[in-house]
């Protein structure tokens, strides 16, 4: 007899460790989409010029294998089913308030060190905002710390990226929230999941404009792939059935088919394909513990993938614009790399790290010193 789609599996508190040798790999190729995506709307979107590299993977990946333009979504979406691959067993497995603790360790003292320096680039003219704003005001600085200033209408952004942590933060309060069913009936969230994202898309729809909240269908439209993550957990950890797994899956791509005919989503129509390619690279190259995984480079970009999402907008722009002009396109993108790594290094070693070891030691008790290495090395995103 098959098993029930809602039957809760004898280990079902139990949560066990899956073993994913291949996560360094995926987080290096993560933060390379990332860099390089906004390499491509930085040199062809703003500057209306081009580069090699972009035309040959625009051939191969964009033409050929048919993503995004720009590989738009695909680093983003890779971080996000890091994130619920990642995190749901912790949901599982720790008491709220220390798992709540553990992520605030994990992200938010670097991301209070790179906001304050996007307002200080702003307000020095450095900078520009990533919003259609000049400058950012005191209140919106002060909001840009709790990202609430992308809940403005219009939306004010001083560091772009940022958003994508209101969607890893949306997605840790609803694990905390549920935590009993993710721990008794652990197939009914992901479901559970995507009807509210379908319920928040629909409203920003049809209720009175007044009323809506934009930024919300943005993330409503990005939490399926945080969704995936957690269903391809709970499938390894066999914590879910077959069928409980398919149901899952359908109610994901739904999600994402409805955010796409609503035009939530902002760089064509093809994210769906774009979602289901990533997934499928996430899920083979996961278990993948071969020799490429283990490059020093790659598990350099990984435990740094964190800093280097923080950080690659507000210094990429300007080192490319006052180095082409002495060493040419390619040489301005090799210096811009360079210094994104530096400056990463630098928030890694300088905050992310320290700031882990301090606020473990003194609320989360670690015992080894090693520990704040491990949070730091987490992925984001």
């Amino acid at each position: 007899m098959s098993r029930p789609l809602f039957d809760v599996p004898a280990r079902g508190a139990e949560a066990p460790r899956v073993q994913l040798p291949g996560l360094d790999l995926l987080r290096f190729l993560a933060a390379i989409a990332v860099v390089y995506s906004h390499i491509c709307f930085y040199l062809i979107d703003d500057l209306g010029t081009g580069w090699w590299f972009i035309d040959v993977t625009h051939i191969v990946l964009t033409q050929g294998v048919g993503l995004n333009m720009h590989l738009s979504f695909v680093g983003v979406s890779a971080f996000m089913m890091l994130t619920g691959l990642l995190i749901t067993r912790s949901a599982i497995r720790q008491p709220p308030g220390q798992f709540l603790i553990a992520r605030a360790a994990r992200l938010v003292p670097a991301f209070w060190v790179c906001i304050l320096a996007a307002i200080l680039l702003v307000r020095f003219g450095i900078n520009g905002m990533f919003s259609g704003h000049t400058t950012v005001t005191g209140g919106e600085a002060a909001l840009s710390f709790f990202l609430g200033a992308f809940f403005l209408k219009p939306q004010v952004a001083v560091l772009g990226v940022a958003w994508t942590l209101a969607v890893q933060i949306m997605f840790y309060l609803f694990c905390v929230s549920g935590r009993s069913l993710l721990r008794t009936k652990p197939i009914v969230m992901p479901l559970l999941g995507a009807a509210l994202c379908m319920l928040v898309i629909i409203y920003n729809l049809y209720v009175p404009e007044p009323y809506t909240v934009p930024f919300l269908s943005k993330i409503a439209a990005t939490l399926p792939t945080v969704f995936l993550g957690q269903i391809a957990y709970l499938a390894w950890a066999r914590l879910i059935s077959v069928r409980g797994l398919l149901v899952a899956l359908i109610a994901q791509v739904q999600v994402i088919v409805l955010a796409t005919d609503m035009q939530v989503y902002w760089a064509g129509s093809h994210y769906l394909w774009t979602i289901c390619v990533v997934f499928a690279v996430v899920v083979l190259l996961s278990r993948y513990d071969g020799r490429l995984g283990r490059l020093r480079v790659v598990h350099w970009v990984s435990t740094r993938s964190y800093a280097i999402y923080l950080v690659h907008t507000l210094v990429m722009y300007r080192i490319y614009e006052n180095t082409v002009g002495f060493v040419g396109m390619t040489g301005a993108v090799i210096c811009l790399i360079i210094g994104v790594a530096l400056v990463s290094e630098l928030v890694y070693r300088g905050v992310e790290v320290p700031a882990a070891r301090w606020i473990g030691s003194r609320w989360l008790h670690a015992k080894r010193p090693a520990a704040a290495e491990r949070v730091a090395a987490r992925t984001h995103a």
